[in-house]
């Protein structure tokens, strides 16, 4: 394979297919990030989502999700269950623009579903593949260490929704420690919506923010998450004197 294809990512971009939306005051169009929308360039190694709780970073990664092929409730392309059906219309309003490689594999990690995902897994019987212990008999971290270090292969396309939820600060770098390995060697993709400020440090990756002002691109020490925890930090009494203010 061509060094010049290897620097294509497996899917180039996300676009909204405006004239399919019928409302735009209806969720989750009315969405500022998604209603100001035309399309998203991704990164050929990492793209990261930001924003605050109800900003539409998990929406717009699971309408990516759907589109790329996954189940709605996490897994492998192969899985196919549903456990109560809660997944946005956007899926149906937009279209990814492939890259000139296909992916050989992949995985949706959804923090909130994965449960649903490790239920699936015993009831398959492929535990096998994800190290040979069910998740459910592991902790949360661990199972999630479990499923990045047997279940991710390379040349796949990930697209994972908080992946820091059961991860120690220790665990999240070895996260990215995983991930560098499948990006530099095994020539795969990443797509991440994330909170935390160790997982977002991720060298050179594109960085969206997600607000009522719609998407922009951002650099790392531009975002809340560093800005906040470095000041935190740095300055906690003077934090605590804010926030406890109304206790004196």
């Amino acid at each position: 394979m061509t060094r010049a294809l290897l620097q294509h990512g497996f899917v180039r971009s996300v676009q909204l297919l405006r004239e399919r939306v019928a409302d735009f005051g209806r969720y989750p169009f009315s969405i500022p990030a998604v209603r100001g929308l035309d399309e998203l360039a991704l990164h050929p190694k990492v793209t990261f989502l930001v924003g605050e709780n109800g900003s539409g970073k998990s929406t717009l990664i699971e309408a990516i999700a759907l589109l790329a092929g996954f189940n709605a409730e996490g897994g492998s392309k192969g899985f196919n269950f549903s456990t109560r059906r809660s997944e946005s219309e956007l899926h149906a309003a937009m279209r990814l623009v492939r890259g000139p490689r296909r992916e050989k594999n992949g995985f949706f990690l959804r923090a909130e579903s994965f449960f649903n995902v490790a239920t699936q897994v015993d009831e398959l019987g492929v535990t096998p593949g994800y190290g040979g212990t069910s998740l459910h008999e592991q902790s949360h971290g661990e199972s999630f260490l479990a499923l990045v270090k047997h279940r991710f292969k390379p040349d796949s396309l990930f697209i994972l929704d908080e992946p820091e939820a059961a991860l120690s600060p220790a665990r999240q770098l070895t996260l990215l420690a995983r991930m560098h390995e499948l990006i530099e060697r095994g020539r795969s993709q990443f797509i991440i919506a994330t909170h935390s400020p160790i997982v977002l440090a991720y060298p050179a990756a594109t960085i969206y923010r997600l607000s009522e002002d719609g998407i922009a691109q951002v650099a790392y020490e531009e975002t809340e998450h560093f800005a906040l925890t470095r000041d935190f930090l740095l300055h906690r009494d003077r934090f605590f004197r804010e926030l406890f203010r109304g206790d004196e």
